[in-house]
This record gives C-alpha cells, structure tokens and sequence, in this order.
C-alpha cells in the first residue's frame, strides 16, 4: 500500500501573537524552539531543491512537487526503510523563497525509529528540508518521539520548528496521529480541529489544519491529511467531500488541500470506482497526481499517494500540466536494497511539478 509523504514549501513571514492566531487551537502543540539551541547548520539538500532561502521567484502562483527523499550514504543501516514523499511547493511573491509542504507516512514512527542514529538522523533531515510536514502513521501517544524527532531536527536547522498533532486515532487498540511539523518563521497555525465523522466513514479521521502563509497567493490555506485503510480507500476517499462541506460550514473557506496516502489505485481503487467518489466526480476539485503516475518502485506501478486541490484562489495559482514522478531512487543510484524502511512497502516515488 502507499505510504506518502506530501511536501508544501512557502517561504513566508510567521504570524505573531495578536494578529489573529488563537490562543490555544485544539490539538497537541510543541515549541520546537524550546527543544533545541539553534545552529548555524544547514541540511544537505538534494540536487535542484536549492536549499533553504532559496530567492529570486518571481512567479507567486502555486508550484506541486512530489519528491522521494531518500539519502544515500545512511540507508545501508536503516534495514528496510521506504520513503514516499508528495511535495507541493507555493512559490511566494517576487524575492521571496518557496514554501515547502509534505507529506510523510513512515512506517510506526515511534520512540525506536527516532532513537536509531541512522533511521532517525534520516528522518530529521527529511523533515528539515520542508517548512511544513505532514507525517502519517505516528505511534507515539506520549509525544516521546516526536520531541525527539524536533530536538534532531532543530539542531541540523538554522530555523525553529514546532509541531501540532492529532490525538491517537482509530477504531480499535491499533492507533496513529496525524503530526504537523512546521517552520516557525515562515507559517503560522491559525486554527485546527478534529473532523467530527458522524458516519465513521474513516479509520483515521482527519485532522484539519489551517495556515497562514501571508506570502503568498493564498495568504491562508487548509490542510486536510488522509491515510485511508487500503479496504476502505473507496469510501474514505469519498468521505473527504463530507469533510469539504464541513470546513466551509466552519471557516467560510474553499482553499483546501487533501493530501496523503489515499491507497487510491490498483486493487483499492478501481476505475469503475471513481464515478461513485464526489471528490473524483466533482469538477470543484482538482486532482494534480494523475492516476498514471507510480507512486511506487519496484514492481508495482500505482498512483496511491495523492494531492487534490480546491479553491479558485488555489486552482488559480496553479502551473498548468506541471505535474510528473520525481524518483530520488533513481537521481541517486540507489538499488533495492538501499531503500530504507521510512514507509511501508510499495511507495518510494514522488510525482512533482517542475518550475517552468
């Protein structure tokens, strides 16, 4: 099944108090700036991301990339490690740096993925090089690991880092958060809430976030995080047009992004499926990871991590036919068995949008 990691990146100034943040948004938050002193070192970053800072655009509409981040000289230690990674990244207006957002899901991310010098030093740098980070799959009830995961990340980051999750989600014992992780001086968290799921349409109900990014195009946009049960991906993917309706009953806003691991292709998702899905039938929303693309290496070749886009503002801001596979196993040599175990198996490929 597919387990993705969606990546935004705007580069935008952070919201201080008394300029509409709320006080206390629900959810679980962390000062990643109290975890960690700040150092001067930056992460290495793959070819062609340019890094943090990165200046000179001067294009303020929206630009998706999808990226698989695996670093090669660590995975030989890593045992097993899968990485996917769905990057969206907003480009700000002339001279500023682009927003980088993402989504994550590593495999049962707890205490012993984080506590392991090569696993976790990977993880770090992966998330480092976002300002926001979705991660799914997180199996850490007290917060253990994530606060270790932010002390990593915060001293290979010039930046201070904070996150917000989810509580434990889930129908039975088996239980995962959905985790925000974000760059303190380029977005802010304005608002969250817990999709209520009247109809228990989901295993793992999302956990909605809005940002301010006053940067750019959208100056505030909403995060909606979905890792669907691969049995279930037909329905859940479904519900996702409930949860739509529900955040503009409730913050009178339209610029939505889905991002995650939906489990949407082969054998979850059918083509005969797709005219029953409202967030697939309805023109309002935008799917920018064709069901073409593979989101998977190896021998399997399906598009089960997705980003969807609704909003004229967004949908505005959009470069047009910029989507493709960008594969971080190929651009590094890697073989088989390099590939970590940051994600279950099947996901390692990213599809991105190419600045034009």
């Amino acid at each position: 099944m597919g387990m993705g990691c969606l990546y935004l990146g705007l580069s935008f100034p952070t919201m201080e108090k008394g300029h509409g943040k709320p006080s206390a948004p629900l959810g679980r938050h962390g000062d990643a700036g109290n975890l960690c002193v700040k150092r001067s070192h930056r992460p290495p970053w793959p070819r062609g991301w340019g890094g943090e800072g990165r200046l000179g655009v001067s294009d303020s509409r929206f630009e998706l990339r999808s990226v698989s981040v695996t670093p090669s000289r660590p995975l030989r230690a890593m045992g097993g490690f899968r990485a996917l990674m769905a990057a969206l990244w907003a480009l700000g207006a002339a001279g500023a740096a682009a927003l980088r957002i993402g989504a994550f899901n590593i495999q049962s991310f707890g205490d012993s993925k984080v506590s392991d010098p090569a696993c976790g030093g990977v993880i770090a740098q992966i998330v480092a090089g976002y300002d926001i980070t979705l991660v799914q799959e997180v199996r850490d009830p007290d917060l253990s690991a994530v606060s270790a995961l932010m002390e990593q990340i915060n001293s290979l980051s010039r930046h201070e880092y904070s996150f917000v999750s989810s509580e434990p989600l889930g129908r039975d014992q088996y239980k995962e958060m959905y985790l925000f992780v974000y760059r303190k001086d380029a977005v802010s968290v304005v608002d969250t809430y817990q999709y209520p799921d009247p109809e228990d349409a989901f295993s793992r109900e999302p956990f909605v976030v809005k940002f301010s990014a006053p940067g750019s195009a959208a100056g505030e946009l909403v995060l909606i995080p979905l890792h669907a049960a691969p049995h279930q991906a037909v329905a859940e993917i479904d519900a996702l047009y409930d949860v739509y309706l529900d955040v503009i009953d409730k913050w009178g806003t339209d610029d939505l992004l889905f991002l995650g691991d939906f489990n949407a292709d082969c054998s979850y998702v059918r083509a005969q499926d797709w005219p029953a899905i409202r967030l697939r039938s309805s023109e309002v929303f935008k799917w920018l990871i064709p069901d073409s693309a593979d989101t998977t290496v190896g021998n399997s070749d399906c598009a089960y991590d997705r980003i969807v886009v609704c909003g004229a503002r967004l949908r505005r801001s959009l470069k047009p036919q910029s989507a493709a596979v960008h594969d971080f196993q190929e651009e590094f040599g890697l073989d088989q068995t390099q590939m970590p175990v940051l994600c279950p198996q099947g996901s390692r490929r990213w599809p991105y949008f190419p600045e034009e």
